[in-house]
C-alpha cells in the first residue's frame, strides 16, 4: 500500500543529510532513513548516522554498496593508498568524487521505498557545494526521477531541499528546524573521520567551517 505522507532519507549522518532528515520528519508524518557503505575510508560515519536516527526516532536500514569501491581505483574516499586532493583541479573534479555514487543511492533508495510503499525520497545533494559533482545538479537529479519512475512505473518524488543553500544556508535551515546544536556536536561530515569540528584541513571540513562562520555572522548582524 503507498504511503503518501511517508518519506525515506538517504542518510550518513553528516551535516546535510542530518538537516534534511530533520526537514523530512517536519514535512512527513513517517520518515526512515538509509545509509550506505561503499568502501569509505571509515566505518565511523555509519554508526553516527545510526545513532542520530535512533534519537530521533527514525528507522534505520544500512545496504552495502561497496561494489562502488571496486569499479574505479582513482577516488580518494575509497582509496587509501591516494592522497586526498585539498583543492578543486582546475581542469577536472577533485579525486574526493566517487563516480555514480549519487546515481546508485538514490536508485536503491527507491527500490527499497518501493517495497515499503513510500515514494517520497529526500537526498541532501546540492549543486551550491563547492565541488561541482556532476551527480549534484539538479539537471542530474530530475533525469534520474524521470528515469526511476519509468524503470519501476511508479511515481517517485526525489526532494532536494539544500539544492541551492550554501553551507551557511544549511546551517541556517538546521538552526530553523531546532536542531543546530546537534548537527554542530553529532554530525560527521569530515572525509578523514573526526566528528563535530572534524579535523580542521579537509575540503569538507572546511566548507563546512567556513559556512558556519558566515551563517553566525549573519545571524549576529541580524540581531543588532
Amino acid at each position: 500500500m503507498k504511503q503518501q505522507d511517508a518519506a525515506l532519507v538517504c542518510f550518513s549522518g553528516g551535516q546535510d543529510s542530518t538537516t534534511c532528515l530533520f526537514w523530512a520528519k517536519k514535512h512527513f508524518s513517517r520518515v526512515e532513513a538509509v545509509c550506505f557503505t561503499y568502501g569509505q575510508k571509515h566505518s565511523l560515519e555509519i554508526e553516527v548516522a545510526r545513532k542520530i536516527a535512533a534519537d530521533a526516532g527514525v528507522p534505520f536500514q544500512l545496504l552495502d554498496v561497496s561494489l562502488i569501491s571496486q569499479l574505479d581505483p582513482n577516488c580518494s574516499l575509497t582509496n587509501t593508498s591516494i592522497a586526498m586532493d585539498q583543492e578543486k583541479p582546475d581542469d577536472s573534479y577533485p579525486n574526493t568524487f566517487v563516480p555514480g555514487r549519487n546515481m546508485v543511492f538514490l536508485t536503491f533508495a527507491a527500490i527499497l521505498a518501493r517495497g515499503k510503499g513510500i515514494y517520497h525520497l529526500v537526498t541532501g545533494i546540492s549543486e551550491a557545494d563547492y565541488s561541482g559533482y556532476p551527480d549534484c545538479r539538479d539537471t542530474f537529479v530530475r533525469s534520474l526521477n524521470v528515469t526511476l519512475n519509468l524503470a519501476m512505473d511508479e511515481g517517485f518524488v526525489i526532494h532536494t531541499p539544500l539544492m541551492d543553500r550554501d553551507k551557511s544556508e544549511v546551517w541556517e535551515l538546521s538552526d530553523e528546524l531546532g536542531v543546530f546544536d546537534l548537527v554542530r556536536t553529532q554530525t560527521l561530515t569530515c572525509y578523514n573521520g573526526v566528528v563535530a569540528e572534524g579535523c580542521g584541513h579537509c575540503p569538507a571540513c572546511k566548507l563546512r567551517k567556513e559556512g558556519l562562520e558566515k551563517y553566525l555572522r549573519r545571524k549576529k548582524e541580524k540581531q543588532k
